[in-house]
């Protein structure tokens, strides 16, 4: 199964980054991607997308270190973030495994995409913004 791996350095500390990710139900507000979030379980959520309906359930969580998670519905047939710390920023490593090895051009842009999101996001909380008055901009996340 093909793999790609995007990272991003995020000047913020690992716990704020994993903090973020972490908050599946906060996911529309800062997910240039994701539009609605609802919790079916434990660990098991169902996204809304401008691509698609997506079923994301969680197989590892080690707070401030590793996540993966298995996805119905997605090209990523597995996805997951490992985070290295350095001083006050982190770097953050987004892989997936997704079918098809024509797919990996357009899995390594959404992965991009995914992390500018954050990215942009982590910045405007870091500026001192408040979450509920985030507003998702394309245009800035496109330029991070």
């Amino acid at each position: 199964m093909p793999i790609i791996e995007v990272k991003k350095e995020i000047i913020s500390p690992v716990e704020t980054v994993y903090e973020i990710l972490n908050d599946y139900l906060a996911l529309p507000r800062w997910n240039i991607i994701v539009t609605e979030c609802t919790q079916l379980e434990s660990k098991k959520y169902f996204l809304k997308t401008n691509v698609g309906d997506i079923t994301n359930t969680e197989v590892e969580n080690i707070p401030n270190k590793k996540m993966t998670s298995v996805q119905e519905g997605s090209p990523m047939q597995k996805i997951g973030y490992i985070f290295e710390p350095k001083g006050n920023t982190t770097l953050v490593t987004l892989w997936a495994e997704f079918e098809l090895d024509d797919q990996k051009e357009i899995m390594e842009m959404a992965g991009d995409l995914f992390l500018k999101s954050l990215k942009v996001y982590t910045d405007y909380l870091s500026a001192g913004g408040n979450p509920e008055e985030y507003k998702k901009s394309f245009s800035k996340i496109k330029k991070a």
